[in-house]
Formats: structure tokens, sequence, C-alpha cells
């Protein structure tokens, strides 16, 4: 029993997205100049990997309904773990992300309390509405980097890697509301494919990422990044974007969808690999 409420309470937090955010926040502060283990930085990771999933956690809790029907199989809906349990373990990563936060700057305090409201509204209200929910998720996604950088000696480096990953899930967000468009239906939500229609949303998911293997390109013909960032993010970020979109060609399945947005999600590791290959070549 004890064993299986430690397992819920793992995987509601969703280890996948966590890894993903902690190593956002760590090549934020290597690319902008960090070039060694510091106690700030650890801090950045532990408070920022507390506030992510706390975020994740309360996203469950809100919409417990939702995935009764579409993700039954997550901790809530599938019982184990109840809705007060999961509100409380949010308020409780919540509240020690935010304490650690105080330890490492002023700067880095406020962004912490900024995007913890802004998770929490994101969850409660903006995630069920047109658009605004997805830009306001992917902007916290983008601001991983930044949260690492300002425990480096060049902040601003991180913007390059931060509006990058704001498109990739900018149009990931969109395929996932995609996927939950039967359920988020039924719940009343109106989210951007419910109010503008399957087809458009999916061809605006679609433009988001042909923008977004464009903008890759920037960084090596501004001389940012040389040739092996160049190599990794065509062949290992943009090719995978591009075969995705072919998978959900015309109408796809909830299956595909789902499949598509896992395949992004993975695919995000690779783009890590290619902007730090670019920092240290």
């Amino acid at each position: 029993m004890i064993f299986q409420k430690a397992i819920a309470l793992i995987s509601i937090t969703r280890p996948l997205n966590l890894l993903i955010g902690c190593l956002s926040i760590i090549v934020g502060a290597v690319v902008s100049g960090l070039r060694e283990v510091t106690t700030p930085l650890v801090l950045a990771c532990v408070s920022g990997c507390a506030i992510m999933a706390a975020g994740n956690v309360l996203n469950d809790y809100f919409d417990a309904k939702i995935d009764a029907i579409n993700k039954p199989f997550r901790p809530v809906p599938s019982g184990k773990l109840s809705k007060t349990e999961a509100y409380r373990y949010a308020i409780i990563l919540f509240t020690f992300g935010l304490f650690l936060s105080i330890f490492i700057s002023v700067f880095s305090c406020f962004v912490a309390f900024f995007t913890a409201a802004g998770l929490y509204f994101y969850s409660y209200r903006l995630k069920k509405t047109s658009l605004w929910g997805n830009f306001v998720v992917s902007l916290f996604s983008g601001m991983a980097f930044l949260y690492g950088a300002l425990v480096s000696p060049k902040p601003w480096f991180a913007f390059i890697p931060a509006t990058l990953a704001f498109c990739f899930h900018f149009g990931r967000e969109i395929i996932k509301d995609l996927e939950d468009f039967e359920a988020d239906k039924a719940e009343g939500a109106k989210t951007f494919p419910i109010k503008s229609g399957k087809t458009f949303a999916l061809n605006t998911a679609r433009a988001i990422l042909v923008f977004l293997i464009i903008l890759t390109f920037a960084p090596f013909y501004l001389n940012i990044y040389g040739a092996l960032y160049l190599t990794i993010v065509i062949f290992g970020v943009d090719l995978v974007i591009v075969a995705s979109l072919l998978f959900l060609r015309e109408q796809p399945s909830a299956i595909r969808l789902r499949c598509a947005a896992f395949v992004l999600k993975v695919d995000m590791f690779i783009a890590l690999i290619a902007i730090l290959a670019g920092t240290f070549e």
C-alpha cells in the first residue's frame, strides 16, 4: 500500500517532464557562461523542479474529471491518490520550491513566485481557455532556461534556447489539446481546438512547428552556434518534427496525436544536446 502510494506520488509529478525542466535549467546556466557546479545552480535545479512538479500535480487535481474520461490511468482518476491528497501535495511542493528560491537571489525568488502563481492560475483557469493556456505554459517552459541563467555571468545568452523552447512547447501543447478534444468538450472546456475547430488548430500547430524549424537555423547563421549544432539540430530535431507532422497528416486519431506529442517530448532532449554542442564547439 505504501509502495503504491509512493509510486503514485512520483508519477503524478511527471518525472520525464521534470527531467527536461531540470536539464533546461542546467543548459540555461551553461550557455550563459557557468562552468562549474555551484550552490545557486543546485538550488535552482531543486527549487525549479519542485515548482514544476507542483504545477503538474495541480494540473491533475483540476483535470480529474477530464482525465477520468481520457486518461483514467493517472493517479487521481484511478483512485491511487485522492483529490485532497493531490492538492496538499502540490501546496507542499510549491512551498518547498519557493522557500529554496529565497537563498538564490532576489530576482530568482521573484521569478519563482511569478512562475508558481502563473502555474496555479493556468491549471485553475487558463488551461481550459482558447490559446492563452497554451501560450502561458509554453512561456513558463522557456523560462526554465532563464531561471538557470540567473545564476550565471551572462544571463541574456539564455534567450536563444528559451525562445526555441517556447515555440517547441507551443506547437506541442496545441497537439495535446487536440488529443484531449473529446474529453475537454464533454467537460465544457473552451480550448483552442474546440473554439476554432480541429483542422484550424492542427494547421496552427503545424505552422508553429515549421516556424520553429526555420528558427533553429538562426543561431548558426548569426554565428552564435557552429556546424556541430546545425548538424545535430537538422538530423536530430528538425527531421523528427517533419516526421511527426507527416504522421499527423489529414485528421489524425487521438492515438496518433498522443504518439506525436510523446515523440516531440523525447525530441526535446536532442534539442538540449544540440544547444550544448553549439555552446562548447
